[in-house]
């Protein structure tokens, strides 16, 4: 299966991100506001896979040993932390240039995970299992989330973890996440995303639901306008991550 005849794929995202390039590690550039989000997102995944594996968050690495997969990976943005944070690291994407400089920036960081051009699709056909799946700001982007959510799931090993992170499809995110951000303030371009194709938690959680997974969290993550950065929040109407786990049984 070519990656980009994916189900989940719609091939005009994957060209938009596609045609980045070098820009994705420009911390200044059409990605800044996903530099300034990981750190927030990283320390979030790192602490409830701490206590859904048992481990201490602090504890250096306290993702070392487990198995991860970070659908939709782009270039690295939330791969490398992961990475960073002990875990086996497998970032994948249908965007060939994307995974191209993933990986010129992992040897120029010493960054040790790997990269592939391929989907979920692709890898739920050759029974891949991880202890994690990762798909952070992917399910606003693809062509049918519950089918998405599904393949992801069914990557998981029993007792598995589903990260999720996407934008609630309400009049607030649609005044500050596509008017704001991207024709107010510029700091993404004009159409990076489409309000329709937002997901209100409602929906994730019923796609997580009948993937076979049981929703363990879910938090908004707030901007804070006067310090400049992000923040984990108990706000779910714009931006906000889910977390869920697969039944050992």
């Amino acid at each position: 299966m070519n990656a980009q005849s994916a189900p989940s794929v719609i091939a005009e995202e994957v060209q938009r991100f596609d045609a980045l390039g070098d820009s994705w590690w420009d911390e200044h550039g059409p990605m800044a506001p996903l530099h300034r989000l990981t750190p927030v997102r990283a320390a979030w995944a790192r602490d409830v896979a701490a206590r859904h594996f048992g481990r201490e968050s602090e504890a250096r690495p306290p993702l070392a040993g487990l198995k991860i997969l970070d659908i939709g990976c782009g270039a690295g943005l939330f791969a490398e932390p992961l990475a960073r944070l002990g875990g086996d690291v497998l970032g994948i994407d249908p965007a060939p240039a994307s995974i191209g400089v993933a990986r010129r920036h992992a040897e120029e960081t010493g960054a040790k995970l790997a990269y592939r051009v391929a989907t979920a699709e692709e890898l739920a056909a050759e029974a891949a299992r991880f202890d994690i799946v990762t798909a952070m700001e992917v399910v606003e982007h693809v062509a049918d989330p519950a089918r998405f959510v599904a393949a992801a799931a069914s990557l998981l090993k029993p007792g598995g973890l589903f990260l999720a992170s996407t934008l609630n499809r309400t009049l607030k995110s649609f005044a500050l996440a596509i008017v704001g951000a991207e024709y107010l303030l510029r700091w993404l371009e004009p159409g990076t995303h489409r309000w329709e194709q937002f997901v209100t938690p409602e929906e994730l959680a019923l796609a997580v639901r009948q993937a076979g997974l049981k929703v363990v969290e879910r938090k908004g993550v707030a901007y804070d306008p006067l310090r400049r950065t992000w923040r984990l929040s108990s706000d779910l109407s714009v931006n906000y991550q889910l977390a869920a786990k697969k039944p050992r049984g």
